[in-house]
């Protein structure tokens, strides 16, 4: 497995894969949040709504999505993961979890500290912003 990318912890995986990185982080959101309607797929994987549409298309198309109406409100499409979908974003979530982990390792405790205490300000400015 390469692990000596700083990049992007799932760059590695999403070429064995040949998925595309919103692809894989697509999986990744449906994997953890359930069925989205595509507006807030695409802000999760802070996409374009017609962006979301392609992949959405392509991740159906290889079977690992579905799409699914709203009871409530037909106009609304939902995307769901297949049980191959749910598979494949189980695998992708532990690899990424083992790929993050070994970087972490990398530094010692106090700058594992630093590290999240910056994280967690720059969240929250970034959130003060958007509010």
């Amino acid at each position: 497995m390469r692990h000596r990318s700083l990049r992007d912890p799932i760059s590695a995986t999403c070429a064995e894969l040949e998925l595309s990185a919103p692809q894989v982080h697509t999986l990744l959101a449906l994997g953890h949040e359930g069925p989205l309607p595509m507006g807030d797929l695409a802000r999760r994987v802070a996409v374009t709504e017609k962006t979301i549409t392609g992949l959405v298309d392509r991740l159906e198309r290889d079977l690992l999505v579905q799409r699914l109406r709203d009871g409530a409100d037909r106009r609304v499409v939902r995307v769901k993961l297949t049980a191959r979908g749910a598979r494949l974003a189980r695998r992708l979530d532990a690899e990424v979890l083992e790929k993050l982990t070994w970087l972490m390792g990398l530094l010692d405790a106090g700058d594992r500290r630093d590290l999240f205490r910056i994280i967690g300000k720059l969240t929250s400015i970034t959130e003060e912003q958007n509010a």
